[in-house]
């Protein structure tokens, strides 16, 4: 949960300011598994939360325990991953994240030795795992504070609308970035404040 020191921060963004007061945040899972979230956001890529929901249990429901370790997984053929809804890129995609845990050692791996870019460019050498995936995984498993997903449609669209911003105009990015810049350095709190407000 935000501290008052953070939400003393936001709070000098006027925009800002009346959702922190109205909307809380749910807390994260201190478990920073970062393989089994990676398997989760792949399977969650590209669909609504109630169908990657219902996909990722089907996945689950196919090993012990209901976890998918990386040499269970890597024993799974396509057709048997494909049978609980997963597309053929998908079930490659997590099996590529398996292989890469293994040969990484990511049991023994300590991620906060790693900075943000360091972990992003880590991640993004996995083919599957793109820039927004591993900023997801810095914020809500690794909980960096300072993450800014400009590329995520909620968080693009919720500044345009709450700072009344043109979408059109040609430096609507660097804008964006300049709001988001006064954020600095609890930025993934100020993105999660706004999922919720669209949430809402």
């Amino acid at each position: 949960m935000p501290t008052v020191t953070i939400k003393k921060h936001l709070n000098k963004d006027s925009v800002l300011k009346p959702l922190i007061k109205k909307l809380e945040l749910e807390p994260l899972s201190d478990k920073a598994d970062v393989y089994l979230a990676l398997t989760r956001s792949i399977v969650s890529q590209q669909l609504s939360v109630k169908a990657a929901d219902t996909i990722y249990g089907r996945f689950l429901k196919l090993f012990p325990r209901k976890y998918p370790s990386p040499r269970t997984l890597l024993k799974k053929d396509e057709t048997e991953l494909r049978s609980v809804g997963l597309s053929r890129a998908k079930a490659s995609y997590i099996q590529n994240v398996a292989t890469f845990a293994i040969a990484e050692k990511w049991t023994k791996k300590d991620w906060s030795e790693m900075e943000d870019e360091e972990v992003m460019k880590y991640l993004c050498q996995i083919k599957g795992v793109g820039p927004w995936t591993a900023q997801m995984i810095l914020m809500f498993t690794l909980h960096r504070a300072d993450i800014f997903p400009i590329k995520d449609l909620v968080i693009y669209q919720s500044i345009i609308e709450l700072y009344d911003l043109n979408p059109k105009h040609k430096t609507i990015e660097k804008r964006i970035n300049t709001i988001a810049a006064q954020w600095q350095p609890y930025r993934s709190y100020a993105c999660r404040y706004l999922w919720a407000w669209r949430d809402q």
